[in-house]
């Protein structure tokens, strides 16, 4: 009889440990959504809709002999799980892999779940921004810069104002990459106001054409027409939240070993945003840490011992796009880290945010 591994969550991580251990083992993907969403290609996605679909890998085609749920989990315990519609699935391994929730348009509504869903709400989005002068985006960090970069790229002549409560761009990162970020949001005339808040959230609904003025904490006044919101990460992990298999850290993430095992548990894993690493909250660290947790399973379903560990780095990378032109980036290199160039940027992400990477993934190249 064939060894079973379910996994819960498509995303980035788990859509490739699933793919990778199709041949391997009887796996069982659980996820609500029609379709795995590369979020990198998101906000392209709102500002070019004839280009959206692109956005978007059916299940449908991951996996050649393993099967795909449509379904939410609402329980876990060391022996399988439990979704939302009662049905249950026991496995000689678990992987977690849930991610992690972000605002609209960043990732899709939590309701819309199909592909058609999903691309109605980008095309009703960019039906409300088309018709704006003025944009305000609330949060300054890889979110908030890239939409702004998009929007600029396809309406050069909007104003595009982002606030932030915090008084550096990117901190963290290499000062000669901020220092850059900064002057390529000048030239393309996006005005970013640091360590300014809002004394009240607008009252128009985000994402929806409407003449609206704010004030800031400095006492100023703004107009905008239309405002998203580009901050506020939610770990996925309420389905854990029973203590059945784990109890959670404060951040709501998962303890896990060096081999990304679920503390205590040798045959459950937790990867991804959800798992307590100091590693940051981005899709790069999710397949990274894929790629040990199907090492290990490959491991343990041949009868030999997992070897594989992720040891997180301090060293922070970032490709982050203006538009399908501009953008800066860090990537580790033998020493440390480095800046790259805006050609490094368009060549490895900003030229089709990654899709044909999933599109061999998928079936689909």
């Amino acid at each position: 009889m064939n060894h079973t591994v379910v996994v819960i969550g498509g995303g980035y991580g788990g859509s490739l440990v699933a793919k990778e251990l199709d041949s391997e083992a009887d796996v069982t993907l659980i996820d609500p959504r029609e379709a795995f969403v590369n979020a990198a290609a998101s906000l392209r996605a709102l500002t070019r809709p004839d280009w959206a679909h692109n956005a978007f890998f059916s299940f449908a085609t991951l996996l050649r002999q393993g099967r795909v749920i449509r379904d939410r989990a609402v329980s876990v315990d060391p022996k399988g799980v439990t979704l939302a519609s009662g049905e249950r699935f026991e496995a000689d391994c678990l992987v977690l892999a849930t991610g992690s929730g972000y605002t609209y348009p960043a990732k899709p509504n939590h309701a819309s779940t199909s592909i058609a869903q999903q691309l109605d709400d980008l095309r009703a989005t960019h039906r409300e921004l088309a018709g704006t002068d003025r944009v305000l985006i609330l949060g300054a960090g890889p979110v908030g810069l890239e939409l702004a970069g998009e929007i600029k790229d396809v309406w050069p002549d909007k104003y595009v104002v982002i606030l932030d409560r915090a008084d550096r761009l990117l901190p963290g990162f290499l000062p000669e990459v901020r220092d850059e970020l900064r002057r390529q949001l000048d030239e393309l005339g996006i005005d970013v106001r640091l360590g300014t808040g809002l004394t009240a959230l607008p009252t128009v609904e985000a994402g929806r054409a409407d003449r609206f003025a704010v004030t800031t904490d400095q006492g100023e006044r703004i107009v905008a027409d239309i405002w998203f919101r580009a901050f506020g990460v939610e770990i996925n992990t309420g389905y854990l939240a029973d203590g059945a298999l784990s109890p959670l850290t404060e951040q709501k993430t998962v303890p896990v070993t060096e081999r990304l095992n679920v503390q205590g548990y040798e045959h459950v894993y937790a990867i991804g945003d959800i798992a307590a690493l100091p590693d940051p909250k981005m899709a790069s660290y999710a397949m990274t840490h894929a790629d040990v947790v199907v090492k290990n399973i490959k491991a343990q379903l041949a009868g030999d011992q997992p070897g594989a560990v992720h040891t997180p780095t301090p060293e922070r990378r970032i490709l982050l796009p203006l538009g399908t032109r501009a953008g800066i980036g860090q990537l580790p290199t033998p020493d440390g880290v480095a800046a790259a160039t805006a050609e490094t940027v368009y060549q490895r992400k900003g030229a089709d945010l990654f899709t044909a990477r999933f599109a061999s993934r998928f079936g689909r190249a």
